[in-house]
């Protein structure tokens, strides 16, 4: 006898979305763009999954990209934190998401010793 599975959640991650951006602390962090990716990670109610093999009935991971992009490029702020707090409110206002989790990566941030790359990470829930 085959059943079926009960399903816990429907989850979408991308991983390394790359933009330009003005980020940083000092002014000549901010006047000049730098490289920086994005990875997210929603989390979608069972009642977002497709019921059918149809592109046209899932979450559009193309828009999701875009949001980041949009939102990392559009302004300039000194903090990934508030970078990363801005990105959770688009994505909650753009999408059906219960759950979003944002890590962006600065690379080459100016520290006294060498880095190759700063990370944060926010989680947030509906």
């Amino acid at each position: 006898m085959t059943t079926t599975p009960h399903l816990d959640n429907y989850r979408i991650v991308l991983e390394n979305i790359r933009f330009r951006g003005k980020h940083g602390a000092s002014r000549a962090e901010r006047d000049l763009p730098q490289d920086f990716t994005a990875t997210v990670e929603i989390e979608l109610p069972i009642s977002a999954l497709p019921r059918t093999d149809n592109r046209s009935r899932v979450y559009d991971y193309g828009k999701l990209a875009a949001v980041v992009v949009d939102e990392g490029t559009k302004a300039s702020y000194r903090l990934l934190e508030t970078l990363g707090q801005r990105l959770i409110e688009r994505i909650f206002a753009e999408s059906p998401a219960v759950m979003v989790t944002v890590r962006v990566k600065k690379f080459g941030p100016p520290t006294p010793v060498s880095v190759d790359a700063a990370s944060i990470e926010l989680r947030g829930r509906r």
